[in-house]
């Protein structure tokens, strides 16, 4: 009996975080954000918080895996997630795009490939934006053209509530201008990614700060 034990034992694998659902180096979105700004929380440099997996974000995790006593490879996986966030690994994002959601998640990661490009007023390219140049640009790479400026985004689609925003609905506010004179993309959690005028392409809150006193409404494109 001991000896078919240890048998039996051997052929047991234990499983790879590897193996699961994870965020690695390549990776981009609004879910490397927040492990990003954990890790900055954390005392480790990963430079800007962008939404890219990239060789520092990577580093990173590393030394962070080594300090709690896991396995450094760079690679956040269950434990590693649970040990950073104090959460288990989502299903969905933590800005709620499911992972299967098809056009709506490739809007948001193309939207985050975008982070820290300059406004410019009347910006419709990545080398520079302005906030609906933006919108109309990120999604025009999911494949779907809506018009250029904020107030025509604003009455050219079905209106949405705050209390039913999706990610991937735009959020308008009024600014320099009566009327929609700004427009973001939502990303769930109260929380939108935008071309600001004095930020450029940023994550910034919807409903407080300065834009939760401009708020005016949101509509629905997707």
């Amino acid at each position: 009996m001991g000896v078919v034990f240890v048998m039996a034992m051997a052929m047991v694998t234990l499983p790879s975080q590897k193996a699961e659902a994870s965020f690695s180096q390549g990776q981009s979105g609004p879910e490397i954000v927040a492990i990003q700004e954990k890790l900055l929380m954390e005392g480790y440099d990963i430079g800007i918080p962008d939404g890219v997996f990239g060789a520092q974000t990577t580093e990173a995790v590393k030394k962070y895996q080594a300090s709690v006593g896991l396995t450094p490879d760079g690679v956040v996986g269950s434990y590693t997630y649970s040990k950073l966030m104090g959460s288990d690994l989502p299903t969905r994002s933590s800005y709620g795009v499911s992972r299967g959601s098809g056009v709506v998640r490739n809007l948001i990661s193309a939207a985050f490939e975008y982070m820290g490009v300059p406004y410019v007023f009347g910006g419709t390219s990545p080398w520079g934006f302005d906030c609906s140049g933006f919108t109309q640009y990120v999604f025009r790479r999911v494949g779907i053209d809506i018009p250029r400026t904020a107030d025509v985004q604003y009455y050219n689609y079905p209106k949405v509530s705050s209390g039913n925003l999706q990610p991937g609905d735009l959020v308008f506010f009024e600014t320099y201008e009566p009327g929609p004179s700004h427009v973001g993309i939502y990303l769930g959690g109260g929380e939108m990614i935008q071309a600001g005028s004095s930020t450029g392409v940023t994550i910034s809150p919807v409903f407080s700060g300065y834009f939760g006193a401009r708020y005016i409404g949101a509509a629905r494109v997707l």
